[in-house]
């Protein structure tokens, strides 16, 4: 295996099973407020002065919440209430059932539409003076009282009296005071409000092609807005409120009263953020596929073996020892039976490389490790691979106590039905289908008496038992004895069953339960799952710490495994015949995946995506060793092996690389990943820092003074001069999307 050219984490690409729309806002033909209308008409008179008329006002109000609004309103929330993980790489978001209400009045005289009067603020522990714990404690009281002043220190909103109806004075509302220097160094300038809110439509996933762009689904239309701030990278509680700007708006681009402001908040929650290491799944995904984060890591690396270095153009001993290490094997000290020591080449199960076919035992199946050894004469050492297969096989059946039980009586119950079978020919003789396990185990005296009560021909049943009765007394006064003529049968006469095929197959009747935890047992080992991670990677070199690799399965060594536990009890010909019996089981996996990294327990709904060609496969087995390696077996030898990131729903932020996805704007393929911004260099992990405001407050400088985000998407774009990206495509660009890490074999 290999990573692909790209190595760095790329967002995953997920089925078109429901597509999402964003929309710059939703300005109203109407604001929210108090109107009147005047009528007035003029009469002209041909012969003298005009006479105009003045018809009654007629005042009405477009009402919309303004000071609270229904909690039901509210679709989503993230980090959700109350949650406690990592969020310091993601901007907090609310989302809103109602898709006109950020823009449903003006943030005051001046302003653009499609700047809104709400905004999402984000406040830490000991940063509000009524809520130094950040757990969501406000000032509640009516719209009077507020804008007398009358609910604490902070100035009230500066509303014109004329646009509050009289029964909006005695609305419940809920305040915070926010202190002038905080109040400065996290309020949205007006230009940046427009974009941190946008419209979302979910939808059908043909809603959209290109040349084709419906008008938006009003059922499916939500308000977003996104938070200018990001959580603490230190951890702790977080409170968000969503805030109403309006009487605010020259403090916006003015210093804050030294007394502060109370805000009205029309919705609050809080979570916790832990602490950020500064390692996320990004940065260790990145790092299994690449150790810079820009080259690929060489096939060899990603192979099980142990790194080893040899002489240039090695040869001999020297290019053979070189051959076995890169095959994933390693040396280990050896003492042969007549006290000599010298070493030996050992190798479990997981190879690096297709393993070479052993040479062919002198049996079909191996009876003793001995006869699996493998002796390197040329050199004068041995491979002990498959003889240490083999005693692990042993090792692992005596030390059960449940198969090896079943194993025995198993066998013994199949070789009794043998030699029934080989001393009843009349048996033996009949159809496979005709028969069936009683025949094998019931007494045969009972069946035949069974026959005599029966009979087989026409006459009456019992007719022959009254027969051989009526005859038995004279016979017996005459002296006279019948003999039956008795032949001793042999092994090889029971060995001879099992020569057919049908017959063979019968005897796994004679003792179906147990044959069953046989089969079992040696299917599991099969799978790998009785073995240690010892017997599948003997030197840990080969799998160091943060680290993925990619190995064969070589089938020699499981056969050999499976030799091994069924030699135990083995007393004579016959019962290793038996054993082949049980050998007839499910397939080996032919490849395996290891990953020994931290994000096995940090991350443990990461999904794992393996595929053969353009067909997904599944693996046959998915197991976790200690807490930090990972081990995935698959039933094929896949191309490509890709570790994403566990979906979160749709957030915005930065990825753990502090880098965002660039998506297209345009085209046909809206939304499609383009590489990371900013590109590098640099190569340190603070590229994104740039765009923050100087304070240390790790406010997103979404478009103010200095290096903002806004303009430097937009040159990314290829905009240039005034041109700027909406609303909906910085939400596009801002989008958390789950990362993944992709490896492909050459």
């Amino acid at each position: 295996m290999t990573t692909t050219p790209d190595s760095r984490p790329r967002t995953s690409e997920p089925g078109a099973e429901h597509r999402t729309r964003f929309f710059d806002h939703r300005i109203p033909s109407l604001y929210a407020g108090r109107y009147r209308i005047d009528n007035r008409q003029t009469l002209e008179d041909v012969g003298g002065a005009d006479r105009v008329i003045d018809a009654t006002p007629q005042p009405f109000d477009v009402v919309q919440p303004r000071f609270s609004f229904d909690p039901t309103g509210i679709n989503a929330q993230f980090p959700v209430p109350d949650a406690v993980g990592t969020y310091s790489q993601t901007l907090p978001h609310i989302n809103l059932d109602v898709p006109g209400l950020p823009w449903n009045r003006p943030l005051g005289p001046g302003h653009p539409a499609a700047v809104p009067w709400m905004a999402l603020l984000v406040f830490r522990e000991d940063e509000l003076p009524e809520d130094p714990d950040a757990v969501g404690l406000v000032k509640a009281g009516t719209v009077r009282r507020l804008l007398d002043g009358a609910l604490g220190t902070g100035k009230p909103p500066a509303l014109p009296p004329e646009s509050l109806r009289p029964d909006e004075y005695d609305e419940r509302c809920a305040t915070v005071l926010v202190p002038n220097t905080l109040f400065d160094a996290v309020k949205p300038l007006p230009t940046e409000m427009g974009y941190l809110a946008h419209l979302r439509e979910g939808g059908r996933p043909d809603a959209t092609r290109a040349g084709d762009d419906p008008e938006p689904d009003e059922g499916e239309l939500n308000a977003v807005l996104v938070a200018n701030r990001f959580p603490a990278a230190a951890g702790g509680r977080h409170v968000v409120h969503l805030v109403s700007l309006e009487g605010f708006d020259q403090y916006l681009t003015a210093p804050a009263p030294t007394v502060g402001v109370r805000l009205v908040s029309l919705a609050s929650w809080s979570f916790i953020t832990e602490a950020d290491s500064g390692v996320g799944f990004g940065d260790l995904a990145q790092h299994l596929a690449s150790a810079d984060g820009m080259t690929p890591r060489p096939e060899k690396e990603l192979r099980l073996c142990v790194p080893s270095s040899g002489p240039a153009g090695a040869a001999g001993p020297q290019k053979e020892a070189a051959e076995r290490m890169a095959g994933g094997a390693v040396a280990l000290p050896q003492r042969l039976e007549s006290g000599e020591r010298t070493f030996a080449f050992y190798r479990g199960p997981l190879t690096a490389q297709p393993s070479q076919k052993p040479p062919e035992p002198a049996a079909a199946r191996l009876d003793s490790p001995g006869e699996a050894l493998i002796y390197l004469q040329q050199y004068g050492v041995f491979d002990t691979t498959y003889a240490a297969a083999f005693t692990t096989g042993r090792t692992l059946a005596l030390a059960d106590a449940e198969f090896r039980s079943a194993l025995l009586e198993f066998r013994s119950a199949a070789r009794t039905a043998a030699r029934r079978l080989a001393s009843h020919p009349a048996l033996a003789a009949r159809s496979a289908a005709a028969l069936s396990g009683r025949h094998l185990t019931a007494p045969l005296a009972f069946e035949a008496f069974d026959r005599l009560l029966t009979d087989d021909d026409s006459r009456s049943g019992g007719a022959r038992l009254n027969q051989a009765l009526g005859q038995a007394g004279p016979q017996l006064r005459a002296g006279r004895r019948r003999t039956a003529a008795r032949t001793r049968r042999t092994v090889g006469d029971a060995r001879t069953v099992l020569a057919q095929p049908d017959l063979a197959g019968l005897l796994t009747q004679a003792a179906p339960e147990d044959f069953a935890k046989v089969t079992d047992w040696l299917n599991a080992l099969r799978r790998l799952e009785l073995l240690s991670l010892s017997h599948l990677v003997p030197d840990g070199r080969a799998l160091p710490a943060e680290s993925i690799r990619f190995a064969y399965i070589d089938t020699d060594w499981v056969r050999a495994a499976v030799d091994g536990a069924l030699s135990v009890g083995v007393g004579h010909t016959l019962d290793a015949d038996l054993n082949k019996l049980a050998t007839g089981g499910g397939p080996v996996p032919k490849c395996a995946v290891l990953i020994n990294s931290s994000l096995v327990p940090n991350w443990p709904n990461t999904i794992v995506t393996a595929y053969q060609g353009s067909d997904a496969v599944e693996p046959v087995r998915d197991a976790v060793f200690g807490t930090e390696i990972r081990l995935l077996l698959y039933p094929a030898v896949i191309d490509r092996f890709e570790l994403a990131e566990p979906p979160r729903g749709l957030c915005f932020g930065i990825g753990d690389l502090g880098t965002i996805e660039l998506r297209q704007i345009t085209g046909d393929r809206i939304g499609h990943p383009m590489g990371e911004f900013p590109p590098p260099p640099p190569a340190d992990d603070s590229r994104f820092q740039r765009f923050l405001r100087l304070g240390g407050k790790d406010v997103l400088n979404v478009d103010g003074p200095g290096d903002a985000l806004v303009p430097a998407l937009s040159t990314a774009h290829g905009l240039t001069g005034s041109l700027r990206i909406s609303s909906a495509q910085f939400a596009l660009q801002m989008i958390d999307a789950p990362q993944a890490q992709t490896f492909s074999r050459p």
